[in-house]
């Protein structure tokens, strides 16, 4: 029985079931592209080896595997937002291990994207709190504007992906959208085609003071009558010498994560 199983699991019928997606995650298995095969040249750039030492470093030698995960992130970065299985191997050499150990952390966490994506990928949460508040309707207006068929998730010119996720924890503020780093709430049809016209002219709206954009002109999640609480700064507890010291700006948070 277990033969026969993986037999049928080998016919190209199922193999074209599986290509693209399932659930809400891409299809686990390699499919070999032009430009993503194992014989494909990928290596880091000299600028982003700083990083990666960087990366290294912060692990004892015996543990490198530690920095798969953000090795991996710099990697789909440097690559216009998606891990070719060449840049995957480039990690495995990178922290000694075997080349599997690293498919299966890209092939888990879908953060890490192993088809090409389009220069503004968008994630669109459909879990409940979106979805009553019309993530539905969200979706179908990006869809409609950017000529999405059934099935269909980047715009033929490679400019937009849209992908249906599970929740991002922006529950306060949906329905929302996170393009690219960036999260943008309280969305309507209207200003999410905005958006995308905005996008299309190479000019994405900057994030707001708190590191996310509410389109309906809020400042982060103040309801509608404005801040009514937390009007003075708590006192905190105290830092130890040499810890973080509170004063980062949300806006520049890549910075500070060495990006």
């Amino acid at each position: 029985m277990l033969r026969s199983v993986k037999t049928i699991s080998r016919t190209p019928l199922l193999r074209s079931a599986q290509v693209r997606c399932l659930g809400y995650h891409p299809s686990a298995s390699h499919i070999d592209t032009p430009d993503n095969k194992v014989v494909t040249h990928f290596d880091f750039t000299e600028e982003n080896y700083v990083f990666v030492n960087k990366i290294l470093n912060k692990y004892p030698n015996n543990y490198k595997q530690s920095a798969i995960i953000p090795l991996l992130d710099l990697a789909q970065r440097q690559n216009g937002g998606w891990l070719p299985v060449a840049a995957m191997d480039k990690v495995a050499k990178i922290v000694e291990c075997a080349e599997v150990r690293v498919y299966e952390v890209a092939s888990f966490y879908t953060m890490f994207n192993r088809e090409k994506v389009g220069k503004y990928f968008i994630q669109l949460c459909g879990t409940t709190p979106c979805m009553i508040c019309g993530s539905e309707d969200i979706k179908k207006a990006i869809q409609n504007h950017l000529g999405l068929k059934p099935g269909q998730e980047s715009t033929d010119d490679g400019l937009f992906t849209l992908r249906e996720v599970e929740c991002l924890g922006a529950c306060a503020n949906a329905p929302m959208v996170q393009m690219n780093d960036d999260y943008y709430e309280c969305l309507t049809p209207k200003t999410v085609v905005e958006l995308l016209e905005a996008c299309k002219k190479g000019e994405a709206p900057p994030m707001g003071k708190w590191g996310s954009l509410p389109m309906n002109g809020q400042v982060s999640c103040e309801g509608p009558l404005g801040k009514t609480s937390l009007f003075e700064i708590p006192d905190g507890c105290p830092v130890r010498e040499g810890g973080f010291d509170g004063k980062v700006d949300p806006v520049s948070v890549k910075e500070h994560m060495s990006y």
